[in-house]
């Protein structure tokens, strides 16, 4: 079965299953509204083994490549003696001295705004966007790669274009979604289901059978948009023309090999756009690495420039009122601000020093949170908590809050705790898993 067979598979069983789900099948019992209320289970829902963290597959790189990245190397060594060392004891030791450094910094600088700005520029720090270089995605139907959504969107196209030549129909559909602007793409599919469906209920009517090119509504809203003209001819539309003017004919002849147009408008009542995983775009940080935070314009919702519009006049009016903003002004002011952001970057940090960090989209749940700090453990059973540093512990009754509930965004820092371990102990202990130890970046 083909990708795209698959994908129209999927998505039938999906509807079959949320259907079956609205009859009562998977409703669960019913209990009367006065009877007393069942204690919900006690098991955290945090608790369950989740999937370990599966470094993503990268292209293999040419021997050309490789060449050139030895040479850089070799050029690097001349450069520096110490080679970065990422075992296990180096990279636990040198968390330990850049904690240790900055617990003097600190003592030295006595708070004074001068001293720690100088302290932390003559302390050498990684000058470099380590926080996070973009937001990147994954997309199974078609490969394992992880690219930004921009170049995702070209690889989709190509993708489905490349698939054409099989399943024309189906793959016609996906390209009127994925290819085209919203707005055209819903116009164009209920148009194209109007013309389909008045061919089954009526197919030996010759007005149904044919489509004058140059009519004002094909024009406006199929002939122009990417895929349409494909899924008509996987219908069993050809261009023919009569007296001087163009026509798509449809003959039952001309429908695609093992395709029927009750199938076809079931493909385009479902069709969809390819969806996206977000990847967490992984790493792991020293202390000295996770001091700066730069989000980039993938993160908000708006433009830059947008955003620097909209802050300097909400600071222009506030200045012309010159009047006190009540706490419900302030909520609302807050809120605006939130809802300028897309995606979340969270940090983890460990009591040895290490940080852990992962890209979210805003609504994820703080059980994402948890599922995500979990799968990189090296012992995945430890029971630990965080701590968020503006609201404390995050208990039970945070899972189903979303990082935008939380208002952990754009960017939170959470601390690690492993329950029931003394303190002096969690300091010098091991929690992520060797292969993520491999991540942590040379300074």
């Amino acid at each position: 079965m083909s990708k795209i067979k698959k994908f129209f598979s999927r998505k039938k069983e999906e509807a079959a299953a949320f259907k079956l789900k609205l009859t009562g099948s998977g409703m669960g019992t019913g209990h009367k509204l006065n009877s007393p209320k069942q204690e919900a289970p006690s098991s955290s829902s945090r608790q369950k083994k989740y999937e370990a963290y599966v470094p993503p597959k990268r292209n293999e790189i040419s021997n050309e490549a490789r060449a050139a990245a030895s040479a850089a190397l070799a050029r690097i060594d001349k450069k520096t003696s110490r080679e970065f060392n990422t075992s296990l004891s180096a990279v636990k030791a040198q968390a330990k001295r850049e904690l240790e450094a900055e617990r003097r910094q600190k003592e030295e600088a006595v708070g004074t705004a001068s001293s720690i700005s100088t302290s932390t520029s003559a302390s050498g720090g990684d000058t470099r966007n380590l926080a996070c270089e973009g937001v990147f995605f994954r997309c199974p139907l078609i490969s394992e790669e992880i690219l930004p959504k921009s170049a995702w969107k070209a690889r989709i196209k190509e993708f489905l274009y490349q698939q054409l030549e099989s399943d024309r129909g189906l793959t016609a559909c996906l390209i009127i979604h994925n290819c085209n602007v919203k707005e055209k793409a819903d116009e164009c599919i209920a148009t194209l289901i109007r013309y389909l469906e008045n061919l089954i209920k009526n197919p030996e009517e010759e007005k149904f059978c044919k489509i004058r090119m140059s009519n004002k509504i094909f024009s406006e809203k199929v002939r122009y948009v990417e895929g349409a003209l494909d899924v008509l001819q996987a219908a069993g539309f050809t261009e023919v023309q009569i007296d001087d003017e163009p026509f798509l004919l449809w003959t039952k002849e001309q429908t695609e090999k093992d395709l029927d147009l009750p199938t076809l408008v079931e493909a385009l009542k479902n069709s969809e756009t390819i969806p996206l995983e977000l990847d967490r775009n992984i790493k792991v940080l020293l202390p000295s690495q996770a001091r700066r935070v730069v989000l980039p314009d993938e993160f908000y919702r708006l433009a830059p420039e947008e955003i620097k519009k909209e802050q300097q006049l909400r600071t222009e009016a506030i200045a012309q009122s010159q009047m006190l903003r009540t706490k419900a002004m302030r909520e609302r002011e807050e809120q605006r601000n939130l809802r300028m952001y897309r995606y979340a970057l969270v940090r983890v940090k460990f009591p040895n020093g290490l940080f852990i960090q992962g890209t979210f989209n805003v609504y994820e749940k703080i059980a994402d949170v948890f599922e995500f700090v979990q799968s990189c453990l090296a012992d995945e059973s430890l029971d630990f908590s965080l701590v968020a540093t503006s609201d404390g512990k995050l208990g039970e009754e945070d899972l189903e809050k979303t990082l935008f509930d939380y208002k952990l965004i754009p960017n939170s820092l959470l601390l690690f705790s492993a329950n029931e371990v003394p303190a002096p102990v969690q300091a010098d202990m091991n929690y992520l898993k060797e292969d993520l130890l491999m991540l942590v970046q040379a300074m």
